[in-house]
C-alpha cells in the first residue's frame, strides 16, 4: 500500500559532510542543543518546521544566524581548539 502526501519528499541516503558535522559540534560545544537539532534536521534533508514549533524555529534562526554573522570576525580560542580536536577525531 502506497500513500502520497503532498509536499513530502524523502531524501534517503543523504550524507552529512565534515563541514556540517563541525557546525553541529560547534553548536553542541557552545551549549546550543536546540540549534544543533535544527542543523541536524536541515543537513539530513528534513524541514525543521515539521518538527519544531514555528515561533521557536524563528527565534533559533534569529539568535544563531544573526548573532553568528555579527561575531564572525571574533574568534574564541577555546572553541577553535575544541573544534580542531574534534576535526582530527573525525578524520581518523
Amino acid at each position: 500500500m502506497t500513500q502520497n502526501i503532498t509536499g513530502y519528499q524523502t531524501q534517503t541516503g543523504k550524507k552529512i559532510n565534515n563541514e556540517q558535522i563541525e557546525q553541529i559540534l560547534k553548536a553542541i560545544i557552545a551549549g546550543k542543543y536546540s540549534w544543533a537539532c535544527v542543523l541536524i534536521l536541515r543537513f539530513a534533508g528534513y524541514n525543521p518546521i515539521d518538527y519544531i514549533p514555528y515561533r521557536t524555529y524563528i527565534r533559533l534562526l534569529k539568535n544563531n544566524c544573526l548573532v553568528e554573522s555579527s561575531k564572525q570576525n571574533k574568534t574564541d580560542t577555546k572553541t577553535v581548539e575544541a573544534l580542531s580536536l574534534k576535526s582530527t577525531w573525525l578524520h581518523l
